[in-house]
């Protein structure tokens, strides 16, 4: 088994949405055997910024969906959605 990389693009709710509270939010919310290895803040538009985070898992059926899922139930969590994914 390897290991994949998944960046994902996340957007909050809002402008007044803390990206540093919602950097740790879903953190602790990822499913076991998921890490985050890094995470940033990236502008969009009139104020939004997008949190770009790279998680890093073992490659098994069903791993990026439960990541996607965990990730889109924290409170302030607008969408989600993958950029970029790879084997490691």
């Amino acid at each position: 088994m390897g290991e994949v990389g998944l960046q994902y693009r996340v957007l909050p709710e809002g402008i007044e949405v803390d990206l540093d509270k919602l950097e740790k939010d879903i953190k602790a919310a990822l499913p076991a055997g998921a890490d985050m290895k890094a995470a940033e803040q990236r502008p969009v538009a009139f104020g939004l910024k997008a949190l770009h985070v790279l998680v890093v898992l073992d490659d098994k059926k069903g791993g990026a969906d439960q990541v996607e899922t965990a990730i889109s139930g924290v409170p302030g969590v607008q969408s989600v959605e993958i950029v970029e994914m790879g084997l490691l």
